[in-house]
């Protein structure tokens, strides 16, 4: 098949996104002064684009494929298909949320007082749309970063994306309301998609990337037990679905295999030890297709 053209976003997204390719299955090389990745598959290509610019350069056909924001999508208005969501951000497995935020001891308490007054953000035409739905008339001023600073002194409110809120509280600024909440997508160009080989190749590869984003937080547990005690394991034992139960060479016992939240083993493991579970081993994932 011919290769698929794949923007990989550049910036905030980037280390991530490269991380969960790789444990996807795929290795992806950079130079430090190239925006063209070598990455070990043949039927890809891939270039590095800002989140901001991907929805755009797949609507054109420059690229047939990218990863980008929901948000990206929404702002450039770009006619492109997402193919799915691949929910992981920056920081952590979330979505993110463009969020309406003053200084915290600013005068505005609700939309309606922004009446009149200056607001600066990334995200111009999501935020007069937003303005426009509640009927406030305002002015909104594109801003190239460190938008936090620029209140009070250079407006009087801001639209951000966080994904903690952090940031924003560290800026003393006190939160609104959310603008618009918003996920890394997988999109695709109409055309490429329409083309069956492409299509079927970006299908695999988001089956791929969220097979490696539901392992991301789950290990795998193995244990033997009684079947006489296995009622009480089981009552200990969350599963991300019916665990997968064993006969074992003495037909007393039984393997149990299943996978559970990393989070809660510290937990679990005593729970599965007082129920007599024995040779409980964890293990990592890569990946888990649902």
């Amino acid at each position: 098949m011919s290769l698929l053209k794949l923007g990989i976003p550049k910036g905030s997204l980037q280390e991530a996104t490269i991380d969960l390719m790789l444990r996807a299955g795929w290795k992806i090389a950079l130079s430090s002064r190239s925006y063209v990745p070598t990455i070990d598959d043949p039927e890809l290509s891939c270039l590095l684009v800002r989140a901001q610019e991907m929805a755009r350069y797949v609507e054109s056909g420059a690229l047939e494929a990218g990863i980008t924001g929901h948000d990206w999508v929404v702002e450039t208005r770009a006619d492109v298909i997402e193919l799915a969501e691949l929910v992981y951000a920056k920081q952590r497995l979330a979505r993110v949320k463009w969020v309406l935020a003053v200084p915290e001891d600013s005068t505005i308490r609700e939309p309606k007082d922004l009446e009149g007054k200056v607001i600066a953000t990334e995200v111009v035409g999501i935020t007069e749309k937003y303005l426009a739905q509640h009927g406030v008339k305002a002015r909104v001023e594109f801003s190239w970063g460190a938008t936090e600073v620029k209140v009070p002194q250079l407006a009087d409110a801001i639209v951000e994306v966080t994904e903690t809120g952090s940031s924003l509280r560290a800026n003393r600024l006190r939160i609104l309301d959310t603008v618009l909440e918003s996920a890394t997508v997988f999109i695709m160009n109409r055309g490429a998609a329409a083309d069956p080989a492409k299509r079927e190749k970006a299908e695999n590869l988001v089956l791929m990337l969220q097979g490696a984003i539901a392992a991301a937080t789950r290990v795998g547990l193995m244990l033997n037990v009684r079947r006489e005690d296995l009622d009480a394991v089981l009552a200990a034992l969350p599963a991300l679905k019916n665990p997968t139960i064993s006969s074992l060479s003495d037909a007393d016992w039984v393997a149990v295999n299943t996978i559970i939240e990393e989070s809660v083993v510290r937990q679990i493991l005593p729970r599965l030890k007082a129920a007599k579970a024995q040779g409980i081993v964890e293990y990592p994932l890569n990946k888990i297709v649902l």
